[in-house]
């Protein structure tokens, strides 16, 4: 019966000439029509969930005490001036930045304009990129001391200790290039260069014709140009001291030379085995809890003498003693690790191994009683367990820094504010990881 009537109807006249007047004509679409008016949400508390990162961001922002970042601003009372945005937000909006992987000013000035988590950040207020990135590197010591009150939060609540630390480096691309990289022949004539076109261009803003706006941004270029010159050969003497400590007869022979871009940068050995200008950060985890509780920026091309540092500034900010400190090979110093064991503070790092001493863990005879020591301990199984720690703690934090949190290349020049780019990255991580423990 079923099979019949579907003859008939496939049979039928009038239904075939029904279906081709249909496919004849255009079908039906839901079309986008962008000129009718909608009723958006008006309050900007309804724009983000109860969960939020952005939320939970500000929870932990408004906290903390940014005194410190306040104590410049000059518009106060009945004093004149524009009213200064609040620190508090350009924290907020650094932080949460810097979590989801955005390192640039303008990036967070477009996206306060059309993205809700931005938007609910700035409650209204217009932020532009010029106040984003002078904010982001113009208060180094007060952005040191917030990441030291984030510790001492987390170290109150016992979440965090420093007994036990792991220290790893990692090498920073700067911003330039290979190619900038003067010897000091080469500077001095390029200074000579630079003075002579100040001049030539101060000579030119003579003329009433010239755009105004246009003649001072000529002159500035010029004169920036002939400060980083200036700066460059500054910086000549320290990147000779610097060659003086490398191993290698071939680099303590060269020339030293230095960057017209970013003076203060050094070229530097990279994981890739390739050398290219760089700074060398070192960061500090607490092993029990992996929050980064120090973080340094230096131009040393090695990892040699960067654990007493660092080891010092974990103990200045926590207040409280390092009792382990664990290394890799390059960083073991003899008479580093003898000083910190008179000190206290035991250090786990793998013995060079030499001639028959396979294993480096045999005390030698011009060993103090710290290395001694060291050696010993190195060569138990406990010592050994607890030496592994070391690279699943410390190496996974500065991989996150550098591929999620903006830190493989630096995106401002010059040591204070590479290492502010720094601070905010480590300081991005400790809130991401913690934000529920810093507000409760």
């Amino acid at each position: 019966m079923l099979i019949a009537g579907m003859d008939a109807v496939m049979n039928d006249p009038v239904s075939e000439s029904t279906g081709r007047r249909a496919l004849a004509e255009p079908p039906r679409l839901r079309r986008p029509n962008r000129e009718q008016s909608l009723l958006l949400p008006c309050c900007l508390e309804d724009l983000l969930p109860a969960d939020h990162a952005a939320r939970a961001v500000w929870s932990v922002v408004e906290r903390l005490d940014l005194s410190a970042f306040s104590a410049p601003l000059k518009a106060r009372g009945d004093e004149p001036g524009r009213p200064a945005t609040d620190p508090q937000l350009l924290t907020a909006l650094w932080l949460y930045a810097t979590i989801e992987g955005i390192g640039s000013g303008r990036e967070i000035e477009r996206r306060c304009g059309c993205q809700d988590a931005f938007r609910w950040l700035c409650g209204g207020v217009p932020v532009n990129y010029h106040t984003l990135n002078d904010f982001r590197v113009g208060h180094g010591a007060a952005l040191d001391e917030l990441f030291s009150q984030v510790l001492a939060v987390l170290m109150h609540k016992r979440i965090v200790s420093v007994r036990r630390i792991a220290q790893d480096g990692t090498k920073v691309r700067a911003d330039a290039g290979r190619h900038t990289f003067r010897r000091e022949a080469t500077l001095q004539r390029q200074l000579t260069e630079a003075r002579a076109h100040v001049a030539a261009v101060k000579a030119q803003s003579d003329n009433p014709a010239a755009d105004a706006r246009r003649r001072a941004a000529q002159e500035r270029a010029a004169r920036e140009r002939v400060e980083r010159i200036e700066a460059a050969l500054a910086e000549l003497p320290k990147s000779g001291a610097d060659q003086q400590q490398s191993k290698r007869p071939d680099v303590r022979a060269k020339e030293p030379r230095a960057s017209t871009i970013d003076p203060q940068a050094r070229v530097m050995k990279m994981p890739d085995g390739g050398y290219r200008p760089a700074y060398n950060v070192q960061l500090a985890t607490d092993v029990e809890s992996r929050a980064i509780v120090g973080v340094d920026v230096t131009q040393a091309r090695s990892d040699h003498q960067q654990a007493a540092p660092l080891r010092a500034q974990v103990e200045r900010r926590s207040g409280a003693k390092v009792v382990e400190h664990l290394l890799d090979g390059g960083y073991v110093q003899l008479a580093e690790i003898e000083r910190a064991e008179a000190a206290g503070t035991r250090i786990y790092a793998p013995p060079q191994k030499t001639g028959n001493d396979t294993a480096g863990f045999a005390p030698k005879r011009s060993d103090g009683p710290g290395v001694a020591a060291w050696r010993v301990r190195m060569g138990t199984p406990a010592g050994q367990t607890i030496y592994k720690q070391r690279a699943s703690t410390a190496e996974p934090v500065n991989a996150d820094l550098k591929r999620y949190r903006g830190l493989a290349q630096c995106v401002v020049r010059g040591l204070a504010k590479v290492r502010c780019q720094a601070l905010w990255a480590a300081l991005a991580y400790n809130v991401m990881h913690f934000a529920a423990q810093l507000v409760t």
